[in-house]
């Protein structure tokens, strides 16, 4: 069982940075492939980026490439997003979520979801 806790959200002018938290307890962190997801209000969960178990593999959804980076740190069981050059665009419910196979850009092959933090960027 692995519970995962997001913080970090916020309100922001477009332009400007965020990095969000997914704080994750217990055992075997870094077994778990780390994903992160937004969703808004009326629409489906979209993948945004995802790292593999040791940090050798990340993968980004091309909207936000060169904007965000995801990173993650298995001493302190933590997975963070930066997010850099916000655009109202990226207003959403950020979740985090842990996954030990399948696709990670697909919301169903994860295990355990965090309960997600408010991301609003204002024009």
């Amino acid at each position: 069982q692995v519970q995962l806790v997001e913080s970090g959200g916020g309100s922001v002018q477009a332009g400007g940075s965020l990095r969000l938290s997914c704080a994750a307890a217990g055992r075997t962190f870094s077994s778990y492939a780390m994903g992160w997801f937004r969703q808004t209000a009326g629409r489906e969960r979209e993948f945004v980026a995802a790292i593999s178990g040791h940090s050798t593999t990340t993968d980004y959804e091309d909207s936000v490439k060169g904007r965000f980076t995801i990173s993650r740190d298995n001493f302190k069981n933590t997975a963070y997003l930066r997010m850099n050059s916000l655009k109202p665009e990226d207003t959403a419910v950020y979740f985090c979520a842990a996954l030990r196979g399948g696709n990670w850009r697909y919301d169903s092959s994860y295990e355990y979801w965090g309960q997600g933090t408010q991301v609003t960027v204002s024009s």
